[in-house]
């Protein structure tokens, strides 16, 4: 078995581990534009359905939980807006970021669009920050939405509220564990 290697100093956070041989059917820096676009996502999605679930609105939004947010919106109409800002951004910006990667062996990294207005953007630590904060925020949403689903309840999704997540006071040991 040959196994394909990466330079450590082209990616963040890892040690040449591609067990599945993927970085040879898939350019890394392609990869990498990928895994911080859905990371980017997902640390607004979990923000967002929490704060949904809290009791924030915006105008013309549902007055609906957020596991049925997605349904209403798209029957009254304000999830079209959203979608045709979506597409305007991807294709003013994520397209011709994808085919700067692939082509431009000079392109910067994938993820920096050059945009920092704020000057937030610190270096190496500060990206291996937000790569680790994003993978956190992609298993927090999957781990968000099969709560909600199953319990079909709002934050903190649990069946009984926040007396599941609170022992009763009645407990003289942990259950499970002898007397």
């Amino acid at each position: 078995m040959e196994t394909v290697l990466v330079a450590p100093s082209s990616v963040t956070m890892e040690s040449a581990f591609d067990p599945l041989e993927i970085s040879a059917l898939v350019p890394l820096n392609w990869s990498r534009e990928a895994e911080l676009k859905h990371a980017r996502v997902c640390m607004l999605a979990v923000a967002g359905w929490v704060a949904v679930d809290l009791g924030f609105r915006v105008p013309f939004a549902p007055a609906v939980s957020s596991l049925y947010a997605h349904d209403a919106c798209v029957e009254k109409g304000p999830m079209l807006g959203l979608f045709f800002a979506i597409a305007v951004i991807e294709v003013i910006a994520g397209i011709p970021k994808c085919f700067q990667l692939l082509n431009d062996p000079d392109a910067a990294p994938g993820g920096d669009y050059k945009f920092d207005p704020l000057g937030f953007g610190g270096g190496k630590m500060m990206e291996e920050k937000e790569l680790a904060n994003g993978r956190i925020a992609m298993l927090a949403f999957s781990g968000i939405v099969t709560q909600a689903t199953l319990t079909g309840g709002d934050f903190p999704y649990t069946y009984n509220g926040v007396s599941d997540l609170v022992p009763p006071l009645t407990f003289t040991s942990m259950p499970g564990f002898g007397a």
